[in-house]
């Protein structure tokens, strides 16, 4: 079954699967799985078990090759994509401290903060162990491994911790939206669980590879909206265009090609290791503007019509409302700024 592809560059957003990852990585059937899954995170995740070798990573060499990857992922199925993406960042991290990757495994990351849990990381005499509760754990109970985070005596650390051993738990969360359903995000425990560090206390917050995972969501957030293009091109086809269909299908085909020109040149300072925060905070923010807009075009250009019965397009929708809520508006905003202001005032730097 071909299956369409996603590319930044070009006019190939229905091209053929891009070969982003190395032969041992099957890329056109994990784009297959994604194309099937309707929602359900299960073929994926099962995919991702029995793939052989080290997965791509970030900063390699083929960035934009990687993050195409995840877009065609996202354009087929977003749940897909919140299973791979994780699982892909995970290797990433590994791979940025120096770990092996162990095959036959499916993992996630579990970063997120809350004032209503504190997860705690031990040394004892050299074997760690975690302690407490972390929240936002996504698909934690279908996983085999995840990198977490820890609270360690003067900071955070990363931990790699094998989600299957005596002392860890998932608990249930409720999840009212309709957005991401089959992708449960409750809290874990942990009473006592070895986990093996990874990298030193604060390691995984300063690394350059903590902006670039954040790129790689908003490769994901760009699939997504190319799955709504999708719908909206077809929907003029269907029937003779009026001049307002033409004109919400050009605005959309304008904010896709600048959103992956975004993209493709993040991947490229990626690669130059020139990548940092301010490519971040513009790649992650110029993409979930295009993705709001996207949700907006549809709706005006289709009406209710496909959001009530194409259980497709109104998963997606759904889908990307909520993952797009991963950046946060004005305060992602505030944080490039802050950095735009730090650098020096006397003319001689900037970004234009």
């Amino acid at each position: 079954m071909a299956v369409r592809g996603v590319r930044f560059g070009g006019t190939s957003r229905g091209a053929e699967a891009p070969g982003a990852a190395p032969a041992s990585f099957d890329a056109p059937a994990l784009l297959r799985a994604a194309a099937s899954c309707q929602g359900d995170p299960g073929p994926v995740l099962a995919l991702l078990r029995v793939a052989d070798g080290t997965p791509p990573v970030p900063g390699a060499g083929s960035t934009a090759r990687l993050w195409e990857l995840l877009a065609s992922v996202a354009a087929a199925d977003l749940t897909a994509a919140r299973a791979v993406e994780p699982h892909l960042d995970a290797a990433a991290i590994l791979a940025q401290a120096g770990v092996p990757w162990p095959s036959g495994t499916a993992w996630g990351v579990f970063a997120a903060e809350s004032p209503d849990a504190r997860l705690e990381g031990t040394d004892d005499g050299g074997a760690w162990r975690l302690d407490g509760d972390k929240p936002w754990c996504s698909l934690a109970a279908e996983l085999d491994h995840a990198v977490v985070t820890a609270h360690v005596p003067g900071g955070r650390r990363a931990f790699a911790v094998d989600l299957r051993q005596p002392g860890v738990a998932a608990h249930p969360a409720p999840w009212a939206s309709r957005g991401l359903s089959r992708v449960p995000s409750g809290p874990l425990s942990f009473a006592g669980v070895p986990a093996r560090p990874v990298g030193g206390t604060d390691w995984y917050l300063r690394r350059d590879g903590f902006a670039w995972g954040g790129i790689g969501v908003a490769a994901c957030w760009f699939g997504g909206a190319v799955g709504l293009f999708r719908t909206l091109e077809r929907s003029a086809h269907r029937r003779e265009p009026d001049q307002l269909a033409q004109a919400w299908l050009g605005e959309a085909e304008r904010l896709l090609d600048s959103a992956a020109a975004v993209l493709l040149r993040a991947a490229d300072a990626v690669d130059a290791g020139t990548a940092g925060w301010v490519e971040a905070h513009r790649a992650r923010g110029h993409v979930a503007s295009v993705c709001a807009r996207m949700l907006a075009i549809c709706g005006e250009a289709m009406g209710p019509g496909p959001l009530a019965f194409d259980e497709e397009h109104a998963r997606r929708a759904a889908d990307l409302t909520v993952y797009i809520r991963q950046h946060h508006g004005a305060r992602d905003d505030a944080g490039l700024g802050r950095l735009v202001a730090a650098r020096p005032a006397d003319g001689t730097e900037g970004s234009w």
